[in-house]
């Protein structure tokens, strides 16, 4: 199994006073054409948003984007009537469908606040927009793959209008799982915090992997690790 590999180091970085980003594709003022996503994966940006600050309300459509929070917290308004304030390990997920509008802010006048920021395109154009969240059970909030999101809405996951797959990963030290990967379909691995071997290669915080090769992915943690892991029909 071949895996191309997307270094924290090597990914586009803006640096806006209240806004530090990076860029795993292609965004804004970051272009590189060796970048531009991978199959329906077209952003992941880890933002860090100061104090007090964040995007002011701006419109989307077509496409699929979700916020996982890494800490503090992020106050979400939309269009549609949302209004919530979302904290570490929830995620928000909003299709932006034939049209929305929303806000994102660090609602904390003293902290920071971090998160992935993630977009996927639609299956099909034209949809109803909608939002939903997906909040961690008190019983699986060590477990070490879960479900957050798909296509179905199976297992408690926020459903997304696109044929994918996206598990939260959390590994203790020392401790494996495995990933079966089918023929037709392309894994993305995107770690967030820790370390960990994907086949028996390292990757550090920020780091991600990618395969479009059918066989079984496996992970193991060389040290508390975090990572969301993606699976694309």
């Amino acid at each position: 199994m071949k895996l191309t590999l997307r270094r924290s180091h090597e990914r586009g970085h803006a640096q806006h006073g209240w806004l530090d980003s990076f860029h795993s594709f292609s965004f804004a003022d970051y272009h590189d054409p060796g970048h531009m996503g991978f199959r329906s994966l077209r952003v992941i940006n880890q933002d860090v948003i100061a104090p007090g600050a964040g995007f002011p309300t701006h419109p989307h459509r077509d496409m699929e984007i979700f916020s996982c929070i890494l800490y503090g917290a992020l106050a979400h308004k939309d269009s549609m009537g949302n209004g919530r304030t979302l904290k570490p390990g929830q995620i928000q997920l909003m299709s932006a469908g034939t049209g929305v509008t929303h806000s994102e802010f660090n609602p904390s006048a003293t902290e920071s606040a971090s998160l992935l920021q993630i977009w996927i395109r639609p299956r099909v154009h034209g949809l109803p927009p909608s939002y939903t969240e997906w909040h961690p059970k008190p019983d699986r909030d060590r477990t070490d793959k879960v479900l957050v999101i798909s296509g179905d809405g199976r297992d408690g996951s926020a459903t997304i209008q696109q044929d994918a797959d996206v598990y939260r990963i959390r590994l203790a030290a020392g401790k494996s799982i495995t990933h079966p990967l089918a023929p037709g379909h392309g894994a993305w691995l995107q770690l967030i915090s820790g370390r960990l071997s994907i086949n028996e290669t390292t990757l550090n915080p920020g780091d991600a992997a990618s395969t479009e090769d059918p066989g079984t992915l496996t992970l193991t943690a060389t040290e508390d690790a975090e990572a969301l892991l993606f699976d694309f029909a």
